[in-house]
């Protein structure tokens, strides 16, 4: 991360460290919690937000009160923002919290779905982001690039994923089908402008 932490696997690991995991941190000097939705630090293997500070991690956006506060800790913790577990010392990134989806308070991970959804044939690239809803606090809603422009019911998606297991309770309840995903400035998918159009969607329904 721009922000400090630098995480390394070291040549002597063995192979599924080094393939499966960020490493460890650089220095002994840094400092790692990962916790829940509470602060509160969670066992090894449980996926929480990275929290970390240390000797090369800032201390604090410039001239940015409002914005330090929602992204640090009372006592200096830089809240990173990432999903991550331990695994036997070692880091494993599990997605971004802003990627998780609050559905009635079951938690569903937007990458996990996207990884489902692109293995349909019919499917080139997918966006998956939270739509807002009155009752549940936010609904899945899918932005799927398709082969040709084909449609793809809601239905066929939605039993392909069925199929491989996927709980009832994270089948996106939206889909729209898009000529292509729109990009930020760094050429990642624009999840802030997907989610405005998920927004105005569910408002033109209502």
């Amino acid at each position: 991360m721009a922000e400090g932490l630098l995480n390394y696997t070291r040549l002597d690991d063995p192979e599924d460290v080094i393939i499966g995991t960020q490493g460890r941190p650089m220095l002994a000097q840094d400092e790692v919690r990962v916790v829940d939705d509470h602060d509160r630090d969670v066992a090894d293997g449980v996926t929480g937000e990275l929290l970390t500070r240390g000797p090369y991690t800032l201390r604090g956006y410039f001239r940015a009160p409002e914005h330090n506060g929602r992204c640090f800790t009372s006592d200096g913790w830089y809240r990173s923002g990432d999903l991550v577990r331990w695994h036997n010392g070692n880091l494993i990134v599990e997605g971004r919290i802003k990627d998780l989806i609050n559905r009635g308070g079951e938690k569903i991970s937007a990458e996990e779905l996207e990884n489902l959804i692109v293995a349909h044939p019919g499917v080139i690239q997918a966006a998956v982001v939270a739509m807002p809803d009155r009752i549940l606090g936010e609904r899945v809603c899918a932005f799927l690039v398709t082969r040709d422009g084909t449609v793809l019911a809601p239905d066929q998606l939605n039993q392909f994923l069925a199929d491989r297991g996927l709980a009832r309770f994270k089948l996106p309840e939206r889909i729209e089908i898009v000529a292509e995903l729109p990009l930020t400035k760094v050429g990642k998918v624009d999840k802030n402008a997907l989610r405005e159009l998920a927004r105005g969607a569910r408002a033109r329904d209502s």
